[in-house]
């Protein structure tokens, strides 16, 4: 799932270790969200929406993940 972490992280002048301290959680799970292997847990998601004052909606990107699911299940 596409999220902006990356880019509200790095603006911020965020390491993904100090992202990681305040949210509680390894530095190798931001690292694996931000390469899209991995998704937050909703819990993990408005963690991080809070750090940088942000909606869940907008950080996680879901209109558009939402819209690139619908046009996989309508090429089926």
């Amino acid at each position: 799932m596409k999220t902006k972490i990356k880019e509200l992280r790095t603006v911020s002048g965020m390491t993904q270790q100090q992202l990681a301290d305040l949210v509680r959680v390894s530095a190798r799970t931001i690292i694996s969200i931000e390469k899209e292997q991995y998704s937050p847990s909703l819990m993990l998601a408005y963690r991080i929406a809070e750090v940088f004052h942000v909606t869940v909606e907008d950080l996680c990107c879901l209109e558009e993940n939402k819209r690139l699911e619908d046009q996989k299940y309508e090429e089926l």
